[in-house]
């Protein structure tokens, strides 16, 4: 079965509520995705505004401990993930819920403690974690993704790509109940099928 791909960015509320949706579609609903990075920071670089389809400004060039804590903790994160999605897909979902989980939910800052903490409640094996976050393998990985969305023109996190090539992004208010999650990504992916082409749906902010 060809997966469905989210692309998401560890900084973004929306994208953790849109894993969550797909942690229960896959475990209750037989339903496949794989995980992609876009980073919110290089989208939105003012050097990137007049080519982003082609970037100037990598966020994979940057040092992990340089520029703003934006810039340096969603590279770290990224590297983090890369690095736990060595050590298998259930693995790789366990991090990435658990760090999703500790920054939007326990409001912790996107840091290397929270990281390690992270890595420790997915069961992850902290000394290979800690050995492919400097391998070169992991910001290449990276990089890959990068430009697979900057090609695809992603703009916001969550985006989902289903198999037929539909893609959007996805802006959940709240975090989808578990026994709604299936009518609401059936709903989503209705929308994006339908011949009616519809692009925006954005709530009046007293509706």
């Amino acid at each position: 079965m060809t997966p469905t791909t989210i692309y998401f960015d560890f900084l973004c509320p929306y994208a953790w509520r849109g894993l969550e949706l797909a942690d229960v579609l896959r475990r209750d609903h037989a339903q496949t995705f794989e995980l992609r990075h876009f980073s919110l920071v290089q989208g939105n670089h003012p050097e990137n505004a007049a080519s982003r389809h082609v970037p100037i400004w990598w966020l994979t060039d940057q040092a992990s401990d340089g520029g703003s804590a934006a810039q340096s903790g969603s590279l770290r994160a990224f590297l983090a993930d890369q690095a736990a999605a060595k050590q298998g897909e259930e693995a790789r979902w366990a991090f990435a819920l658990a760090l999703f989980r500790a920054v939007h939910q326990g409001k912790a800052e996107l840091n290397e403690a929270t990281l390690q903490a992270a890595a420790q409640t997915a069961g992850l094996d902290l000394a290979r974690f800690d050995t492919d976050r400097q391998d070169d393998q992991s910001r290449a990985d990276l990089r890959a993704d990068l430009a697979a969305a900057a090609e695809l023109g992603v703009f916001g996190t969550p985006t989902f790509v289903l198999p037929q090539g539909h893609a959007a992004y996805f802006r959940f208010a709240n975090l989808v109940p578990p026994q709604q999650a299936l009518d609401t990504y059936q709903l989503y992916v209705s929308v994006l099928e339908s011949d009616a082409r519809i692009e925006t749906v954005k709530r009046a902010k007293r509706a």
